[in-house]
This record gives structure tokens, C-alpha cells and sequence, in this order.
């Protein structure tokens, strides 16, 4: 065998071995990228499909969807489009929240669980959620904001909502007025102590980007919350302030050595004196 021979030989010996295979952990090739097991089951477990109802026919309609994306995939490639700065934009924000979400997830399975003591505590300080939890009626005017010094006085010192809506009338903006149903449990404590706090009749107002909305109670009606489900809703609550507190330090901490330069004009707003 001459050398051109054995060349010739070697090269479709290296194109051969180098031909992806539908076998073992890889249930599909689509134009020589694997696709594995693994990323079938993930995608199985994404569409939340039960194990039970997994059969040959539903594995392999969902293996198709993954077929069709990944050619759709390949052709956006093709075209150039993952060099756009669109798309390198956007995948360095999704690498950034999936890495987030998993160093997240690292520090929540280490957590212990919280103790009786602790849930007691966490109950206490959201009473309108535990034990004070109600469904409030409210009548409400919904306005958009306006920046007038003299109406916000205006609003801010009426004593009943009818008074907000004369003073909204006098001004010559219009409102809507209608009556809905909350439940106590989703104002953070310190937003429900002022409204528990308020006389009977006395209006609260929220402020929106560009509307506000004006309340009163009307009526309430006692929404105890089951005991497991209480005791569910404090351990998720308490979870979830663990990860922000860890979230904050970290950032915290990190921001003490990492070196950060800013562009003229971009960087944080000064400190006020005696901040």
C-alpha cells in the first residue's frame, strides 16, 4: 500500500470516528449533535408530564419538539445570529440568573430547618398573616397622579375617602371608584400596622408609577389560616428572608474587594451627609 493509499485510508478512518451514533446515553443525532438521556428526561420533567403517563408514544413526541428546536437552533447559527450583540447581551443575562439561581440553591440546601421557636417569632411579626389574618372589604378611587403640592395636601389630610373624592372633583381629575377583596396576609407588617392603626373610616392611599389608589375598610371577615398551613406558609417565609439576608451580605461583602469603575456620570449617587 503506497503512501497516498494509507493517507486516504486514515482520513475516512477520522471522518468515521468522528460520526456521532444514536446509541447507548444518545437517543437522537440531529445533523451530528447529540441528543442525550439526560436532556430528554429534563425535558420530560419540564413539561411535568408523570412518570405514569411517560410512554413510548409521549417520549417520543417530546423528543421530536427537541428535534425541532434544535434544527431551528442550528439554522439561527447558520445565520449568524449568535454573534448579534442581541444575543450575546441575552446570553450573558441568562448565564448570570442561572448561575445566580444555582449558587441560590446551593446556600438553601444547606439551611437547617427552623426551629418550633422560630416559627413562633415569624407568626408574630406578621400578624396579618397568623393570627390577627383577615379579608378585608375595601371601597376604593383608583386616580392617575398628578404633581400638585396642594391637592397631595389635600389628600393626605382627608379623613374619609369621600373628601379625597371631592378634592380629586375640585381639581378636575377623574376617577373610578369600586369595592374589592384582600387578604390582610399580603401587607408586609409594617404597611399593616399602619392600616390596622388607622380610625374607622380613615382612608389609606398607595401610590403607583402613574396612579395611586385610594382605600377604606368597609368590612372585615376573620380568615384563620389552618395550623399546617400556617406552619407551611411561616417556613417558606423564613426561607426566603434567609436567602435575601444571604444575597445582601454577600453582595455586601463581594463589593468591599471588587474592583468596580465607573464611567463619568454612571456611577452610584453620592451619599447624603449624615447618611
Amino acid at each position: 500500500m503506497n503512501k497516498r493509499i494509507v493517507a486516504t485510508a486514515f482520513i475516512a478512518l477520522a471522518v468515521a470516528s468522528c460520526q456521532k451514533k444514536a446509541s447507548g446515553q444518545t437517543v437522537a443525532v440531529v445533523n451530528n449533535e447529540e441528543i442525550t438521556a439526560s436532556e430528554l428526561n429534563a425535558e420530560l420533567a419540564n413539561a411535568k408530564i408523570p412518570a405514569s403517563a411517560a410512554t413510548a408514544d409521549v417520549r417520543n413526541q417530546v423528543l421530536q419538539q427537541l428535534i425541532n428546536r434544535r434544527l431551528l437552533e442550528q439554522q439561527a447559527r447558520a445565520d449568524g445570529l449568535d454573534k448579534s450583540p442581541e444575543f450575546l447581551s441575552q446570553e450573558r443575562r441568562l448565564t448570570e440568573n442561572l448561575l445566580i439561581n444555582m449558587l441560590v440553591s446551593k446556600q438553601a440546601n444547606t439551611q437547617q430547618v427552623p426551629t418550633a421557636a422560630e416559627i413562633s417569632q415569624y407568626e408574630a411579626e406578621h400578624p396579618g398573616l397568623f393570627a390577627k389574618r383577615e379579608i378585608w372589604t375595601l371601597d376604593q378611587l383608583v386616580y392617575p397622579l398628578k404633581k400638585d403640592a396642594g391637592l397631595t395636601a389635600k389628600i393626605n389630610s382627608a379623613t374619609s375617602l369621600d373628601q379625597i373624592a371631592q378634592a380629586l372633583t375640585a381639581a378636575g381629575i377623574q376617577f373610578t371608584r369600586g369595592t374589592k377583596e384582600v387578604d390582610s396576609g399580603l401587607f408586609p407588617p409594617n404597611i399593616y400596622s399602619q392600616i390596622e392603626g388607622l380610625k374607622p373610616g380613615e382612608p389609606f392611599v398607595a401610590n403607583g408609577p402613574d396612579k395611586a389608589v385610594a382605600s377604606v375598610i368597609t368590612a372585615r371577615q376573620a380568615a384563620p389560616l389552618p395550623e399546617d398551613k400556617a406552619r407551611a406558609i411561616a417556613l417558606s417565609g423564613i426561607r426566603r428572608d434567609q436567602i435575601d439576608k444571604f444575597i445582601n451580605d454577600r453582595v455586601k461583602n463581594l463589593k468591599v474587594t471588587a474592583k468596580v469603575e465607573y464611567q463619568p456620570g454612571f456611577g452610584p449617587p453620592a451619599k447624603k451627609a449624615g447618611s
